[in-house]
């Protein structure tokens, strides 16, 4: 829904009452001008933070979580006793959101209590009403289901190690409520405290406070002491080791990769220390990493104190390393000033992008940011050329999420067009002053939640009249498509890279010279990063390359065979939809099947797939037959997107 701005300065003041309660100076600024934003009435407030995607309510809400667990490999469940306290002068009924839990009991201060389930929704599962005036605790005894979307049960043929079966979870967006019963939303934060028990031969880790190694009893216990919402759940269970890093960061993996991991994220102490002298202080105590198995659907997951990661980044340069640093910026935007609700996705995922570009300029450079930025804005024109014809809504920033999936907001309009509205408004206020706003921001909100339309008050705080309408700040947020006003960035180490486009696309592949003649020297590629590869693959598919291009490009550099995933799917996705065979077809055939088969990461699988469905009948039945093969291996958010996606094509 999208809230008109009117010329009353005063009216979003009443708006701040629940997102902070603690007065920090602001910076210097002009004069606020009479350009924000909503109605003060009580209807307007209630809609900005409003959830569409929980049952719960504003007047009863909990404050802490006290969570028993024991972690049942052998049929694929957790059982568990949640314990809620509840916040004081809460309603006469507490409401809960669950799905697919089998609730066994209700105490209600220690007392067996009624309850009811209600609604049976396919995206928002039920309520579990509770009536408990006056009540301070409400425990829940339940057991999930193994259908349970958050939980991927990895069984130990599938881990590198082959020893021991893995578990990990995946609460964003709304999946918190298929393994703990919950007020799942972002708005309701809270503190907890866990004793889980796992087989003595794994060991647990969770959101939280961490042991380093495997105990004789299998049973570890946990602490929270910063409120998170429910999405920021998380728990991993595996045949884990684990290498410190610094005084306050290290690396969990299987014993098999947690020395390569150690190495890729050596600078993880450089970065914290970088975010920390343009933002303020890291306020989380530790941050420690875990390396999932391949099927984790993201590049990474920013649970507190222990961000989960994707092995796919783990390729021996450092040259995916953005990806930490955008994970780590979650510390600030996202886990500590948090979007109140997922029509506000932006507010995590645009600051996000900009501070990662902003860590990744002061730990290797401008010239490696602009790259980054570059790939970003070249990412963003990609997804609006298909979705200003499929579904133009939803290019604003602002969303109406209201009977939809929340992540179907996952995409390039909450990252890239957020971050480049922000450098926008970098650009026109000038750095100095822009770094001072966003530290006097995450401060003022630091454990607060966050609506588009409080930010923009305070962003009217930092801006003059004449600088707000040149940015045409309505616009973008509440607009369509992309401003013409976008900065577009440029990147003088992608020059080389298009000239060298250009020359492969010039060069006629049946010629008898053309491999010599489209072959970049080694001196002057080997140094190249994966970003410079990655923009010399997109540039051959946007500029039309032919089979014979393909297979000249192959030849020369490798990228079927390179040992970067990022490379490799980019490289699929480019020439699969194309009748490219560049060398043997059983080869070709084997490596294509082995990457979709071994990897559940969204970003890769969905455009090879994809890819493939846009080619010939021949490639779609081989998509189909890959799929079909390999589903019972991605996590259930990957299965989703790809069962929509075949539904859609097939």
């Amino acid at each position: 829904m999208k809230i008109r701005f009117s010329l009353s300065i005063a009216a979003v003041s009443a708006l701040v009452f629940t997102a902070c309660n603690q007065e920090t100076a602001a910076p210097a600024a002009a004069p606020q001008p009479t350009k924000v934003v909503v109605e003060a009435d009580t209807s307007v407030r209630a809609e900005l933070f409003e959830d569409p995607h929980s049952y719960s309510r504003e007047e009863s809400k909990v404050t802490h979580l006290n969570w028993e667990a024991a972690v049942d490999f052998e049929k694929e469940v957790i059982t568990a006793n949640a314990v809620w306290t509840l916040e004081e002068g809460h309603g006469d009924t507490v409401i809960f959101d669950i799905k697919d839990l089998q609730v066994n009991e209700v105490l209600v201060d220690g007392s067996r209590a009624l309850f009811a389930i209600e609604g049976d929704d396919p995206l928002l599962g039920s309520a579990l009403v509770v009536p408990a005036p006056g009540a301070k605790t409400i425990s829940i005894l339940y057991k999930t289901s193994p259908e349970a979307e958050a939980l991927q049960w990895y069984p130990a043929e599938l881990t590198q190690g082959k020893r021991q079966p893995f578990l990990f979870t995946q609460s964003q967006a709304i999946l918190a409520r298929t393994w703990v019963p919950c007020q799942d939303r972002p708005g309701v934060r809270f503190t907890y405290e866990a004793t889980v028990k796992v087989p003595k031969e794994v060991l647990a880790l969770m959101s939280a406070s961490n042991p380093t190694q495997k105990n004789d009893e299998g049973i570890y216990e946990f602490s929270m002491p910063q409120p998170i919402p429910s999405y920021l759940l998380a728990l991993g269970v595996g045949d884990l080791a684990f290498i410190p890093l610094g005084e306050r960061s290290g690396v969990y993996a299987e014993p098999e990769m947690v020395r390569n991991a150690a190495y890729e994220f050596a600078q993880t102490e450089d970065m914290i220390a970088d975010a920390e002298e343009m933002y303020g202080p890291y306020y989380w105590g530790r941050y420690d990493m875990l390396v999932l198995p391949p099927s984790f659907p993201f590049g990474g997951m920013e649970n507190p104190r222990l961000t989960f990661l994707t092995p796919t980044v783990v390729v021996g340069d450092m040259s995916l390393v953005s990806l930490i640093a955008h994970e780590l910026a979650h510390s600030w935007s996202g886990n500590l000033v948090t979007n109140a609700t997922w029509n506000d996705f932006w507010i995590n995922e645009g600051f996000t992008v900009y501070f990662e570009m902003r860590i990744m300029e002061k730990l290797y450079g401008v010239d490696f940011a602009d790259m980054l930025e570059a790939l970003s804005y070249d990412d963003l024109q990609k997804e609006l050329a298909v979705m200003l014809e499929e579904n133009v809504e939803a290019t604003s920033l602002k969303q109406d999420l209201k009977g939809k999936n929340p992540d179907d907001g996952v995409n390039a309009i909450a990252y890239d067009k957020g971050f480049h509205f922000l450098r926008l408004c970098e650009n026109t206020v000038g750095r100095e002053k822009w770094d001072e706003f966003l530290t006097y921001y995450f401060d003022k909100y630091k454990f607060k939640t966050m609506v588009t339309e409080v930010f923009l008050q305070e962003l009217a705080g930092v801006m003059t009249q004449e600088q707000w309408d040149k940015v045409g700040v309505e616009q973008w947020v509440y607009g369509t498509g992309l401003p013409v006003n976008c900065p577009f960035p440029a990147s003088n180490r992608f020059v080389v890279v298009d000239d060298a486009v250009a020359m492969m696309l010039n060069v006629d592949p049946d010629a008898a010279d053309a491999r010599s003649m489209a072959y970049l020297p080694q001196e002057t590629t080997i140094r190249w990063t994966t970003q410079e590869w990655l923009r010399y693959i997109r540039g051959l598919e946007a500029g039309g390359a032919t089979e014979g291009h393909y297979a000249l490009a192959d030849g020369n550099y490798g990228f079927s065979g390179s040992p970067n995933p990022e490379i490799v799917a980019a490289w699929y996705s480019a020439i699969l939809k194309t009748g490219f065979e560049g060398y043997d077809n059983d080869i070709y055939t084997k490596k294509v099947e082995s990457f979709l088969g071994s990897v559940g990461r969204r970003k890769f699988i969905v455009p090879m797939y994809q890819s493939m469905l846009e080619g010939d009948e021949k490639r779609q039945a081989w998509a189909k037959k890959i799929y079909m093969d390999s589903r019972a291996s991605y996590h259930p958010l990957a299965q989703g997107t790809l069962d929509a996606l075949f539904a859609e094509q097939m």
